[in-house]
Formats: C-alpha cells, sequence, structure tokens
C-alpha cells in the first residue's frame, strides 16, 4: 500500500512540477484539490538531497560525523520553518474565515518550496564551481548578472506559487490574503532571525 501511494505520488509530483513552469495556476488548483499528502515526500527527498549538498560545502572535509549532524541541523531547521508557516497560514486563516483543511495548506505550501530548493543548489554549486572572491572583469560581472537575473526569476516564481498556495488553499482574495502574510509575516522573520544568529541559514530557507 505504501509503495502504491509512492508511486503514485510520484507520477502526480512529477507531473505538478512541469505544470508549475508551464501552468502554474492550472496546477495549483489542482494540487489543493486534489493532492496528496504523500507528494511531500519527493519535496523533503528534494530538500534533503541540498542539505547533503551543503554540509559537505560548509565542512568542506570528509568527516561523516560531522556532515550527518550539519544535515540533520539544516533538515530540523528547514522541517520547522516549514511547519510553522504552514500552521500559522492555517490558523490566522481560520480566524479570518478560511474553511480549508491543514492538508490542503500543508501540499499546497509544500511546492513552494522547490523554487527555494533550486536556488540554494545553483548557490552551492556555484560556490564549488567558481568559488569567491570573483574578479571585476567582463566574464564576472556578465556572470554576476546572469545569477541575479537567475535569481530574480526564481524569486518571482516563489512568490507566485506562495500567492497560489495561500489563494487557493484558503480561497481568499488578495486582501486577505495579505493580511494573512502581515500577521504570519514578522513571526517568520523573527523565527529567520534566529536561526541566521544560530548560524544554520544566512537565508531564510522558506
Amino acid at each position: 500500500m505504501m509503495v502504491d501511494n509512492l508511486l503514485v505520488s510520484g507520477v502526480s509530483f512529477g507531473r505538478n512540477t512541469i505544470g508549475l513552469v508551464l501552468r502554474p495556476y492550472e496546477t495549483y488548483r489542482r494540487i489543493v484539490d486534489r493532492g496528496s499528502a504523500w507528494e511531500l515526500v519527493y519535496v523533503g527527498v528534494l530538500a534533503m538531497l541540498y542539505f547533503s549538498l551543503a554540509s559537505v560545502v560548509k565542512v568542506a572535509a570528509f568527516r561523516p560525523f560531522l556532515l550527518t549532524k550539519q544535515a540533520v541541523v539544516l533538515g530540523a531547521a528547514a522541517s520547522f520553518t516549514y511547519l510553522l508557516v504552514v500552521w500559522m497560514s492555517w490558523y490566522v486563516g481560520q480566524r479570518l474565515g478560511s474553511k480549508a483543511t491543514f492538508k490542503s495548506i500543508a501540499v499546497g505550501w509544500g511546492y513552494t518550496i522547490i523554487p527555494t530548493v533550486c536556488w540554494f543548489f545553483m548557490t552551492s554549486m556555484l560556490y564549488v564551481l567558481l568559488p569567491p572572491p570573483r574578479t571585476t572583469s567582463a566574464a564576472g560581472i556578465a556572470f554576476s548578472v546572469l545569477f541575479l537575473i537567475v535569481s530574480a526569476t526564481l524569486f518571482f516564481w516563489k512568490l507566485t506559487l506562495g500567492y497560489l498556495a495561500l489563494r487557493f488553499g484558503l480561497k481568499f482574495d488578495l486582501a486577505k490574503i495579505l493580511t494573512v502574510v502581515g500577521i504570519v509575516g514578522p513571526i517568520v522573520g523573527i523565527w529567520s532571525w534566529g536561526l541566521y544568529r544560530l548560524g544554520i541559514f544566512k537565508v531564510p530557507f522558506l
């Protein structure tokens, strides 16, 4: 039964991921209405692959205990951040009149992590392939411009998916969505600042 669920959700995850690029509006409606919590397994796998890579980059030595510890710390911090965002969005939404289920918010917000993982993967790989300091030559400037363009594209994609997750998950209009963000945002910001102070994430993994 579990294997069947994983296989079916794997197909759905692949189809939905492609749909988030080509038809995000239609895809998010389907994710919220028919998405399965099993699909979050694949989001978690992608995140753990990044945490493993980030641990190797940060530790910079083959020391299995430290690598495992670093990956677990990153995974735990990211998981708690995800649960905090989902629970706060659901709770505030309920107070504002939403009838959404916790599962619909959890699955919907889970897919917003894909652009986050893509950006973190990109920065880690570039750190290995083109470590700082980078030159101010024409090639260096062109690289910086390209990096900013790709980062801005992923950021816009992230904002779009976040809006759609709240739009279809909570079934709110823009005004209520902004209210939810206005309440949840500062709390998540304080939590992210705490992670930064602890040296876990320099950039919030949201």
